[in-house]
């Protein structure tokens, strides 16, 4: 019984320290819609879009059913991020807080034309090398404020706009503590704010030389002084087993 009671008393523990990373914005932070942009030096991306269905037909004029019954109908969601410039790779529904989630995987082929498709037409887009970096802007306008239902709402819900970077951030607009491992940024508004069209600006410089690319010349150079080292040991050692008389067979004087 007091193992049972420990162990039950670690889980409470457990639960607790979750729920206050939860309510408190730590670890665990959720949000109503979120853009996760993956950028390539190349200006291709991937794009997540996490979003209610409640939030998308908010923010971007859609009229998905926000029925929390309602069935998602993933090829017209499809349809609707579909574009000659994007290309969706896979869809996915969720339910949290008694609402319908929409999860979208898209492949961009340049992510400065991806201002012309509807999902995205509320941002401007800027991708350019200047004075020796890379520039990424994007700057994001009004929302489509359109009414909708069934949203259950508490006023506390948050946008998220997510870049990850290929390379070393020299620069950045975004809070300090939004600068997440090294090379992923996030910008932060209420949903509140993106509703009323309140302007929000994702402003990145970075390195022209992929962290990637940098990685894999780390490696090698370190394979190659590795190897030059187990070179340099071999050939000590078949040096010195030579000239030791012991080894070559001589007598000495």
């Amino acid at each position: 019984m007091r193992f049972r009671s420990a162990e039950a008393l670690c889980v409470l523990c457990f639960l607790g320290v979750l729920c206050a990373s939860c309510g408190g914005g730590g670890l665990f932070r959720q949000y109503e819609y979120e853009e996760e942009l993956y950028l390539s030096l190349d200006g291709t991306a991937t794009v997540y879009v996490n979003s209610s269905v409640a939030a998308l037909n908010a923010l971007r004029g859609t009229s998905f059913d926000t029925s929390p019954s309602a069935t998602i109908d993933r090829e017209r969601v499809r349809a609707y991020f579909s574009g000659p410039n994007t290309h969706v790779t896979w869809v996915r529904p969720s339910r949290r807080n008694g609402r319908r989630y929409i999860h979208v995987r898209l492949d961009v082929d340049d992510v400065r034309k991806l201002g012309e498709q509807a999902p995205f037409a509320w941002s401007a887009y800027r991708f350019n090398r200047d004075d020796g970096v890379f520039a990424y802007e994007q700057i994001i306008g009004p929302a489509a404020g359109k009414a909708v239902q069934n949203t259950n709402w508490s006023g506390r819900e948050l946008v998220a706009f997510r870049l990850h970077l290929p390379s070393k951030i020299e620069d950045h607009n975004t809070l300090p503590e939004n600068h997440k491992r090294g090379n992923i940024l996030v910008w932060e508004q209420s949903l509140t704010d993106r509703l009323r069209g309140v302007p929000l600006t994702l402003d990145a410089k970075m390195q022209t030389q992929s962290i990637l690319y940098r990685t894999l010349w780390l490696f090698a150079a370190t394979f190659l002084a590795v190897a030059v080292a187990f070179a340099l040991i071999v050939w000590w050692v078949l040096r010195r087993g030579s000239a030791d008389p012991q080894t070559s067979g001589t007598t000495p004087a």
